[in-house]
């Protein structure tokens, strides 16, 4: 039996994982939630349900635009791209994260240092 991979995201993370896809190139909202499994090597699995309305949320606050093109499947489909605005908030947002992260990998190693 195969373990369960999917873990539930921190609060607020969503926003930022979505952002960071969509800078690499502008994406529909499956192919975000694709590329999220795919570069998370399945880590990180979002449902429609918590996908749309982030990607609403993002819209409505001018970090992402949209517009409505064909998919490669011939279907019409509404592609999401980075504003300027988006990417400045990213890339603030980014540093806030890896120094977090930073400060509890720190804890961390503290803690398997005084358990040993």
């Amino acid at each position: 039996m195969a373990a369960n991979l999917k873990s539930d995201l921190p609060q607020g993370t969503l926003d930022l994982l979505v952002l960071q896809v969509v800078a690499l190139e502008p994406l529909h909202g499956y192919a975000i939630a694709q590329r999220l499994k795919q570069m998370s090597k399945d880590v990180v699995q979002v449902t429609q349900g918590t996908l749309y309305p982030a990607l609403h949320r993002l819209e409505h606050r001018e970090l992402l635009a949209a517009e409505w093109k064909m998919s490669d499947t011939g279907r019409e489909a509404k592609f999401y791209r980075l504003t300027r605005k988006g990417r400045v908030y990213m890339d603030a947002e980014a540093r806030n994260w890896l120094r977090l992260t930073d400060a509890i990998a720190l804890i961390f190693k503290s803690a398997e240092g005084s358990t040993s």
